[in-house]
């Protein structure tokens, strides 16, 4: 009998993650996600790591890059849209450290990310992903 390989998930299967992720936001927050894009990659690229004074980059496991949706202004124009960066090896590495679910890791990165386009402090991120009807429930 021949022993069967076991891969690490694979980048379509991190997203398929987010979006089950995204569809257990509650509608409110889900309705002001339209125009975000998300994107998983392997890491982030380096210029972001340097201008966030990262050197490992396993230490980055989300980033949100764009205004928060308070800032937003139809004056401005010619910006990128907001972007949701999830970084595949790092959640990999963290799954097989913490041994928390894939599943979770993924949905609590969201979570996080989400709330910076949204402007939540962290005690309001943790308070989404903790409460009644929570993407983490």
């Amino acid at each position: 009998m021949s022993e069967r390989q076991i891969l690490a998930p694979d980048v379509a299967t991190i997203e398929r993650l987010a979006e089950a992720a995204i569809a257990r936001l509650p509608q409110p927050f889900r309705a002001h996600l339209n125009d975000v894009v998300f994107r998983v990659e392997d890491f982030a690229e380096e210029e972001v790591l340097k201008e966030l004074g990262i050197e490992d980059p396993f230490d980055l496991s989300g980033l949100y890059s764009g205004r928060p949706m308070g800032e937003q202004s139809s004056m401005l124009s010619g910006e990128l849209p907001a972007m949701i960066h999830l970084y595949r090896r790092p959640l990999l590495d963290e799954w097989v450290e913490t041994g928390v679910s894939l599943e979770d890791l993924v949905t609590h990165v969201i979570v996080h990310e989400v709330g910076h386009h949204f402007g939540f402090s962290d005690d309001d991120m943790h308070a989404i992903e903790d409460g009644p009807g929570s993407a983490a429930e």
